[in-house]
């Protein structure tokens, strides 16, 4: 299975550990993240008209050294699977996503008329941040989750998305869970159960297989048995929902 991110660092954090989660589980699964930080749905549409060579191609949770055109990147080869997100601060604001969104998923179904499109739906900053209360002008994050969670089912609507991977509910869950944080600087996922989670999240998502028996260890942080438990907790209990 061949996987193209067309994100940011939240894509970059959510595939992190997924080629390695996958290859554990038996599964032949590579992913390529297209890396701008906190790049937009604007931005995105804005490379795709100058087919400029700006994107950090990172391989398999990994910085490959080579920047690409997004037209590069769709036409490198048979993409099965090929997801879209908006940057993080714009995501509950639906408004922001069009028309950047219709154009980008009509450009991908061009070039690659057999790969399914897919949403990844980005999740809320951390209680109490200044990024949450300030920036974002919400008092809890599960109002920012909310409004998250909306944007990103009518963005899947609009486009006609064969899913979303739903990010910001399973932070949720495992914030609702037990786990004290989810993010290392009050937004960016931690580097240990944070990515892991999210990896099995779209593991699940991608492949349809279960996850409570996945034994990937090989973390960029320590992650406590209660921490991988809680993580696999919750995304089981998210993909059934």
């Amino acid at each position: 299975m061949h996987i193209l991110a067309i994100g940011n660092s939240f894509s970059q954090d959510a595939t992190r550990y997924l080629h390695g989660i996958a290859r554990k589980a038996g599964e032949k699964l590579t992913v390529v993240n297209l890396y701008i930080g906190g790049c937009s749905l604007e931005r995105h549409y804005r490379n795709m008209l100058s087919g400029e060579r700006v994107y950090e191609l990172q391989v398999n949770g990994q910085r490959s050294g080579f920047s690409v055109s997004l037209q590069e990147a769709l036409l490198n080869r048979s993409w099965d699977v090929i997801t879209l997100q908006q940057a993080s601060p714009s995501s509950p604001k639906y408004s922001t996503y069009q028309p950047y969104l219709q154009e980008l998923s009509a450009y991908v179904r061009r070039l690659c008329p057999k790969a399914k499109q897919m949403i990844h739906q980005t999740w809320a900053y951390e209680k109490d941040s200044e990024k949450l209360n300030t920036l974002m002008g919400y008092s809890d994050p599960a109002q920012m989750t909310a409004d998250i969670m909306a944007a990103y089912e009518q963005a899947a609507a609009d486009i006609g998305a064969a899913a979303v991977i739903p990010s910001g509910e399973l932070f949720a869950k495992m914030l609702e869970n037990g786990i004290e944080t989810v993010h290392r600087d009050t937004f960016h996922a931690r580097l240990g159960v944070g990515r892991y989670a999210l990896g099995l999240l779209w593991f699940g998502v991608l492949t349809g297989k279960s996850v409570e028996a996945d034994a990937f260890d090989d973390f960029d942080e320590p992650v406590t048995a209660t921490e991988r438990a809680i993580a696999i907790q919750s995304v089981v209990q998210v993909l059934k929902k």
